[in-house]
């Protein structure tokens, strides 16, 4: 037992109590004895590495490429997306794509260079692959970009037996080469980003088993998926692997001209599974594109979910409810809705009600919903293993639960006790997991969160999950949990995904997932996780955004004030004040951690707090147009400030600051005491949106940042649509510098249904010292328009 393990037995004790401690224990050595058993002795590895290339073969899109010892194939899709795959390993079936693979491009062309290796040469990038395996890919105009080295592999397999078809359970790594100057981003939810440093990330979705921090990794929702910016260019790549998994990170050096540059280098360790993986290459703006057109578009969550939310596990009962919304309501605060944790439910079982605290939970829906707030359940996979409880009793007559090698039920410890847990790998189970729902729907719930999804059994040593030998069905093909388990939650989220659409067509169902893998994003977002209460939680609150969103899940946001302790005023409201403009504004904590109620922090801190959540009302209308954008384009709503510059360094590496859209950029703060604070800025001319002094970048300015704001400054050009004093929308337009030119979209709200809404283009210019403002097809405006940034 290490160090980490004894810290998260005595919280695992702590927090569940002795008798669950105690089942918690029995659970740990029932994993342990069934991954014995299934596992047995470690077989023999024989390693192995490609060899020299033999010959080639032409495909669409590319070739195979036959080595000695191995075999290639490099696929180019028709959008430039790059996919190789290592021993016959193809990209499907794969948890990853949305639908079927991408058509090949029929341009492409597989040729020999004339160093005995071949390359595939297209209109969009060109892929070189060596006689001993090493692949680049390259620029149309020949720089490289990412070069990956010949891979090895650990097979379980005797001398002279050929490699596993598909990548089989062998163990592998591979090596890569990227740009001395290069900054990568990505690999999930880290809580040490958005730019990851020198250091090994592990790719295993994991409950940290307490509050964590900037120092804890891994955390619930990782992802094979790295951003790599360099000067030569960004580009995504993506390891469709969902084993466990390392990847170590070293940046480079450059030699100051002197042209020995050492190039920054990553290192990709899997316990098995396939080699295959996608490089996606371009501006940020058009690698997400590709990602999303690859993965699925983001779910759009209805346009209450992008206002403001409450949460805290320990409501406790229908009247503590209504006493926090009549807080809101008498203060004159905007709230869409309330969450209720686990302590609602009966004996904390999925898809039950206390009775008792909540004796009319559907009239408590309806009257809330009359005064304009939701009700949001709460969700979780294990399902308590106790006779007659009808969704135990339900799921084993549908041979729901997932069992071991022997064909028993396996069991682990969460709230409710000894539990079974659903196989989302499997259709069937989806289907019927789906239906549950409706239990949930007749409440009056109208949004979903999912937790402990990991999926998450509670120990005192070991992994806080199931046994790794755990059969799963794997949409059919069979596997154990060493594969299914990063993609557990990203199937669950599937299940009430398309069981809400099935049980509600009309309505865009609203869920997020603690948990998930890459394509989350087509059933909806995900939060922070449980993230310490602190200076240092509240500055992990913005990297897990960031990096997210870099990795394709648009909508997510943290635990404002933290889920672990109390606040300070000040530290509550520079949180909320950063969260007023993330996609998921919620207030949530610890049944123990003291209210979030923005009136608990005293007057001054809930004024400040009424000017923020009137500010994000204000913004409304851009909050939903970043939305559609997401969707149509995979754009974050919050992007990095080297978004449209990549090859400006001194903003590659700024962490403190991001862009909402294009047209706004924010600069939290995060550190105590702070009022005055630098940001850097893009090129172009910037207002401070408080008092709307102009800023020309690139560079860094310092600004004002009293108690009362955290710094906000729009592009000059921007066209925001916002909501006007009569609650309409309207234009704020920022005038634009001299000689230029600026813009702006608008998507006007089409319900929470299905139906596609248009996007409106619109243009500003400077003209004789008036900002004129017109729609990028013709005709008029058609909103009212207010011009900031020039003097009257």
């Amino acid at each position: 037992m290490d160090g980490r393990e004894l810290v998260r037995s005595v919280r695992v004790v702590r927090t569940v109590g002795p008798v669950q401690g105690l089942r918690s224990v029995r659970a740990a050595w029932r994993r342990r004895r069934a991954d014995a058993r299934a596992f047995g002795r470690q077989e023999a590895e024989r390693a192995r590495v490609p060899g020299t290339a033999t010959r080639a073969e032409p495909r669409p899109g590319g070739g195979l490429i036959r080595f000695a010892r191995s075999s290639l194939r490099v696929r180019v899709a028709a959008g430039g997306a790059v996919f190789c795959g290592w021993d016959g390993a193809g990209p499907e079936p794969s948890y990853a794509l949305a639908g079927a693979c991408p058509e090949a491009d029929p341009r492409a062309v597989l040729e020999p260079d004339t160093e005995g290796g071949w390359r595939v040469v297209s209109e969009r990038v060109l892929v070189a692959v060596s006689r001993h395996g090493a692949v680049e890919v390259r620029t149309p105009g020949g720089v490289t970009l990412r070069r990956e080295l010949p891979p090895r592999w650990w097979d379980r397999t005797g001398p002279g037996d050929a490699p596993p078809e598909g990548g089989g359970a062998s163990r592998w790594v591979q090596r890569s080469e990227v740009a001395a100057d290069a900054r990568v981003f990505g690999l999930g939810g880290r809580a040490g980003g958005p730019r990851l440093r020198d250091g090994t990330y592990r790719l295993w979705n994991t409950d940290p088993g307490g509050a964590f921090g900037p120092g804890d990794d891994p955390l619930s929702l990782t992802m094979p998926v790295q951003v790599v910016v360099a000067d030569a260019g960004t580009h995504l790549i993506f390891h469709d692997n969902s084993w466990d998994g390392r990847v170590t990170l070293r940046e480079g050096t450059e030699g100051a001209g002197s042209g020995h540059d050492r190039p920054g280098t990553c290192e990709v360790r899997m316990d098995g599974g396939p080699l295959r993986y996608w490089v996606l290459l371009g501006a940020p703006s058009r690698v997400l594109q590709g990602w999303t057109a690859l993965t699925g578009a983001p779910a759009l969550p209805p346009r209450w979910a992008l206002r403001y939310q409450h949460a805290r596990w320990g409501f406790g009962s229908q009247e503590e409810v209504r006493r926090v919304v009549a807080g809101y309501r008498e203060r004159e605060l905007p709230l869409s809705a309330v969450h209720l944790d686990i302590d609602h439910f009966d004996g904390h079982r999925v898809f039950t009600v206390d009775r008792e605290q909540f004796p009319d939970l559907p009239g408590l829906a309806r009257e809330l919903r009359a005064d304009g707030v939701r009700l949001v359940s709460i969700v979780d996979p294990a399902v308590k293993a106790q006779p007659g409880d009808a969704v135990y009793e339900g799921g084993a007559a549908a041979d729901a639960f997932v069992r071991d090698a022997s064909g028993h039920t396996v069991r682990g410890v969460v709230w409710p006790g000894e539990s079974v847990y659903p196989d989302f790998t499997d259709a069937r189970v989806r289907k019927w997991w789906g239906g549950l729902y409706a239990e949930r729907l007749a409440q009056g719930f109208s949004g979903f969160w999912h937790d402990m999804n990991e999926p998450v059994s509670f120990t005192v040593f070991g992994d806080p999950t199931l046994p790794r030998s755990a059969r799963h069905a794997v949409e059919g093909r069979g596997g154990d949990h060493r594969e299914a388990h990063n993609v557990y939650g990203l199937a669950m989220a599937r299940a009430g995904y398309e069981g809400l659409c099935e049980l509600r067509p009309e309505e865009r169902p609203f869920l997020f997932s603690r948990s998930g893998w890459a394509g989350l994003q087509r059933y909806g977002g995900t939060w922070s996780g449980d993230v310490a209460t602190g200076w240092p939680g509240l500055r992990a609150s913005l990297s897990l955004v960031l990096g997210l969103g870099l990795c394709g899940v648009p909508y997510s946001g943290p635990d404002i004030g933290g889920f672990s302790g109390e606040p300070s005023p000040e530290l509550y409201l520079r949180w909320f004040q950063l969260g007023a403009y993330l996609p998921l504004f919620r207030t949530h904590s610890a049944v123990s951690a003291g209210r979030r109620e923005p009136w608990e922090f005293g007057s001054e801190v809930l004024e400040h707090a009424r000017t923020a959540l009137s500010e994000r009302e204000r913004l409304l209308p851009y909050f939903h147009t970043l939305g559609q954008l997401a969707r149509l384009t995979g754009a974050p709503y919050v992007r990095p400030v080297w978004w449209n510059a990549p090859r400006d360094r001194e903003l590659r590496d700024c962490e403190d600051a991001f862009l909402l859209g294009d047209g706004l950029l924010v600069a939290p703060v995060l550190e105590e005491g702070v009022r005055r604070r630098a940001v850097r800025l893009p090129r172009g001319r910037w207002y401070d949106t408080a008092t709307g002094r102009a800023y020309d970048g690139p560079g860094q300015v310092v600004v004002e940042a009293p108690l009362s704001r955290i710094p906000v400054l729009a592009r000059g050009g921007a066209v925001l649509p916002v909501t006007g004093a009569d609650g309409a929308t309207e234009l704020e337009v920022w005038a634009p510098g001299a000689g230029r030119r600026g813009g702006g979209v608008v998507v006007p709200d089409a319900g929470d249904g299905w139906r596609r809404p248009e996007v409106e283009r619109f243009t500003s210019v400077l003209e004789d010292g008036a900002v004129v403002v017109a729609r990028q097809n013709g005709g008029a405006v058609g909103y009212p328009v207010r011009v900031r940034g020039v003097d009257a």
